[in-house]
């Protein structure tokens, strides 16, 4: 086994220990726990808003553009962030707390195609609404 192998095998091998012996998920290690939540959160929305059942995870009085359950087929949580209004100057009137980004999968990697790519939560009572949603096309 080369000197480099070794290496990629040891700190895979500490990574999946540090894992196991914290009982935290690769993502509240990664993310942090509110991090991670934002990532459920957002598989939730996912599988939510394919199945046509989107409305549940909407903050009151918010109207997001959640379009066609086939929109949302495929797509997977990608780096949650606590949002900045100079990133998102758009967004802000709806005070949203987190930011999200969505990732296509390569089947709909499509010149033209467009999908649902960030989306915006507000923390209200300790969980986390959906107030909008930021549309992208594929060039």
């Amino acid at each position: 086994m080369t000197p480099v192998r070794k290496i990629v095998v040891v700190v895979g091998l500490s990574a999946a220990l540090a894992v196991g012996l914290s009982g935290c998920t690769m993502n509240e290690l990664i993310w942090g726990a509110d991090g991670a939540h934002v990532i459920d959160t957002t598989q939730k929305l996912i599988a939510a808003a394919a199945a046509g059942e989107a409305a549940a995870l909407v903050c009151p009085g918010s109207q997001p553009d959640v379009r066609d359950p086939a929109d949302w087929e495929g797509l997977t949580a990608q780096e949650p962030e606590r949002f900045v209004a100079a990133h998102w100057p758009e967004m802000a009137h709806h005070d949203p707390t987190w930011s999200i980004n969505l990732s296509l999968p390569a089947s709909g990697v499509v010149a033209g195609a467009q999908y649902p790519g960030d989306v915006f939560y507000r923390e209200a009572g300790g969980e986390l609404c959906l107030v909008d949603i930021a549309w992208w096309t594929v060039q």
